[in-house]
């Protein structure tokens, strides 16, 4: 089963979604803006993207940039800011039983399919 991590509002979101459908595959869709992730969710995900933390977050928003672009947080202080404010969150992620990307660009998501 896939799971895309998708915010409906993000072009690049519906794009990685568009990917995923025509891939024909079954998935499900998380809004994780509305259905927040869990800091262990994403420990998970993290590690099946084999990524650090810092590498997830969006640091152009706005919430990055006022609140946390000049701290120097650990990767748990990081999990807890991204779990707390959602928004921080690249998207979309797509993740499969074994292994996650974020699908920026898109064609990241073929690695999965």
């Amino acid at each position: 089963m896939i799971t895309i991590y998708h915010n409906t509002r993000c072009k690049k979101s519906r794009e990685g979604l568009q990917k995923v459908e025509a891939s024909g595959k079954e998935y499900k869709i998380r809004e994780y803006l509305k259905d927040e992730l869990s800091e262990e969710e994403l420990k998970a995900l993290l590690a099946k993207m084999n990524i650090a933390p810092i590498q997830l977050v969006r640091k152009n928003e706005k919430v990055w940039k006022e609140n946390y672009k000049n701290k120097d947080l650990s990767d748990k202080e990081l999990i807890t800011v991204m779990a707390k404010n959602p928004k921080l969150i690249e998207r979309p992620i797509v993740e499969t039983e074994k292994e996650a990307v974020i699908g920026r660009p898109a064609e990241e998501i073929d690695k999965l399919l």
